[in-house]
């Protein structure tokens, strides 16, 4: 029950905190809008004061208003005058342009050809016109016309000749109507209006027509009301009806909640007066408060929503910590049932350990055994090539034997030169013999250090006379389409040159028995690789090209191989990154193997 009480009041005070927070919030956002609407406007005022304000003191300095004044008979110096406004009134954009003596006769007007011409007329009661006379100075003021009842903005300035002395005064009439039309431009709040008050409180320039000539302050003495009354001739100027509901708290001296009894709906506004330039004017900006209404139930779902979630989370809390209790006294019991487990986890990973460190010694046993695969199928290779390499290495042994037994006899008769002859062919037989047996044992060696930048055509080279020198190649046609320049690709000599060795010796070995047995090499560029094809005119390759590079797969017979070699030879490309593949020819008979390999630049 107290928990329930508790969680009513604050429930209350949520409430409360969050309507005062949000009619807070609210109302400042209504009045900044408001002061922001002001400085606008009064700019705007400024700017037009600023536009108009000399342009009646350079009136002023025309010669020919002076000598109107001085010669207000001369009706051609008049006609004159009255042009010369004419085109003023054009040229600065005003709505009339007009001239008065001392007495404030109007003697020369820009409206001297219209009806309701100025001229004749006596504006001295104007304080416009008193004003420049007592003041020596440009004056301004608004009122309505007497001769055409629109609302102006009339400037004025006097007019004096070369000693100083007041002729007469010049006034300039500017329509509001520009004025009251930009207040509606900007339009950033669609419930907000605006008056234009004078010093007795009428309202003469509003966003609202019905508020157009309106009383706004309907307690203001009698001399004001009879000021209004001369400013605007004709003109109800009917008190407007306004309750005035008091400053909202946290707003500025200058706002007031105010209530228009006269709409219909939605009459209540925040009120804010500023006074604008160089004029006794008073700019009274309303703005309606209505949107403070959605502000502060917006603060109130927020209240409301901060509220629950905080109800909420203590009665998480407070089951969480039901469930802790809880959960404790299990955990006591997992805590036993995990002693018992953990015992038999470490002797089931012990056990893993082992079996892991077993796999790892059967993997670096097969690595090893692998390796030792490579170089047995290599030896093998080696002896199958030994008789044709002893056939090689019997004919210049032969020939280095019959030059030795020539030399004695050439020395016993004393023929130096043939002997010297006989000694440069056997060095030349040596070093074939040298070349001969060097290629052999870079094949049979094992390749030490990564995978390197190579030539391709050198291992093609090499490779190529470790088959020419066996004996079964002798008779058959070798195309080795050598490129003129290099071939970088990424690889190791000495494993390429292994892979080579085993193509060409397959090849060799399918071309035997034909009648015009050919093998062709050739190196082409295939993109970012290189491609090296070995093609011969053979009896081709069974069904299953694939089958081709699996272990101990072989269609010789057991005196030609075991089946390793082509098996090792993908294993070594793989390795250096490259691709090797078989299959028969499209074009002809025999089979075509490609060793691709990827270039210099593709790993850079």
């Amino acid at each position: 029950m107290p928990y329930r009480i508790g969680a009513l009041a604050l429930f209350v005070i949520t409430l409360v905190a969050s309507w005062t927070l949000g009619g807070w919030v609210g109302y400042r956002q209504v009045e900044q809008e408001s002061l922001e609407e002001s400085f606008r406007y009064r700019q705007l005022v400024a700017n037009e004061l600023n536009r108009y304000l000399p342009i009646p003191e350079l009136m002023a300095e025309h010669p020919l208003l002076g000598e109107a004044l001085e010669n207000p008979d001369d009706r051609t110096v008049i006609l004159q005058a009255n042009e010369e406004m004419q085109r003023m009134a054009t040229i600065v954009g005003s709505s009339d342009v007009y001239l008065m003596d001392i007495t404030g006769l109007t003697i020369a007007s820009s409206n001297y050809q219209q009806e309701d011409s100025f001229v004749g007329s006596n504006y001295a009661f104007r304080p416009y016109f008193f004003e420049a006379v007592n003041s020596g100075d440009s004056a301004i003021y608004f009122a309505l016309g007497m001769m055409s009842g629109v609302r102006g903005l009339y400037f004025s300035h006097p007019i004096r000749d070369a000693r100083g002395k007041t002729l007469g005064v010049i006034a300039v009439k500017v329509l509001v109507h520009e004025l009251e039309s930009q207040w509606h431009r900007p339009a950033s709040l669609s419930e907000a209006e605006m008056v234009v008050l004078d010093p007795s409180g009428v309202s003469f320039l509003a966003s609202k027509p019905n508020w157009l000539y309106r009383d706004f302050e309907p307690q203001t003495g009698p001399e004001a009301n009879e000021e209004a009354r001369q400013r605007y001739p004709d003109r109800d100027l009917a008190p407007i009806q306004i309750e005035l509901l008091g400053r909202p708290w946290g707003l500025s001296e200058q706002s007031e909640k105010i209530r228009i009894q006269e709409e219909i709906r939605g009459g209540d506004y925040l009120s804010v007066r500023t006074a604008l330039p160089r004029l006794d004017w008073t700019l009274q900006v309303m703005v309606s408060t209505r949107p403070v209404v959605w502000t502060r139930l917006g603060f109130v779902l927020g209240g409301l929503a901060i509220f629950c979630g905080g109800f909420l989370t203590w009665l998480y809390l407070r089951e969480r910590y039901r469930r802790e209790a809880e959960l404790a006294l299990r955990g006591e019991q997992l805590e036993r049932s995990v002693a018992e487990r953990t015992a038999d986890l470490e002797r089931s990973n012990e056990q893993l350990l082992e079996e892991i460190r077993e796999r790892e010694r059967t993997q670096t046993e097969l690595r090893e055994t692998q390796q030792e695969l490579i170089q047995a199928a290599k030896l093998a290779v080696l002896g199958q090539m030994s008789a044709g390499l002893n056939h090689e290495m019997n004919q210049p042994l032969t020939a280095i034997q019959t030059y030795a037994r020539n030399s004695r006899k050439f020395l016993e008769k004393g023929a130096a030169e043939m002997v010297d002859a006989n000694l440069q062919e056997i060095v030349t037989l040596c070093d074939k013999m040298a070349e001969l047996t060097r290629q052999f044992k870079v094949f049979a060696r094992k390749s030490e250090g990564p995978p390197s930048v190579v030539d391709l055509r050198l291992p093609v080279d090499a490779a190529l006379k470790i088959i020419t020198a066996q004996k079964n190649s002798t008779g058959i046609d070798i195309d080795w389409q050598r490129p003129d320049q290099a071939v970088m690709c990424h690889g190791d000599l000495i494993r390429i040159e292994q892979v080579m060795v085993n193509l060409m010796a397959n090849a060799v070995q399918a071309v035997e028995g034909r009648e015009d047995p050919r093998v062709s090499i050739q190196i082409r560029d295939h993109g970012d690789s290189w491609q090296c094809i070995v093609r011969d005119n053979g009896s081709g390759l069974p069904g299953n090209t694939e089958q081709i590079f699996e272990p101990f797969f072989t269609t010789k017979s057991v005196k030609q191989g075991l089946g390793l070699g082509l098996s090792i030879s993908r294993q070594i490309v793989d390795a250096l990154g490259g691709r090797l593949t078989g299959h028969n020819r499209s074009g002809g008979p025999g089979a075509e193997f490609v060793l691709t390999l990827k270039k210099r630049e593709a790993m850079e």
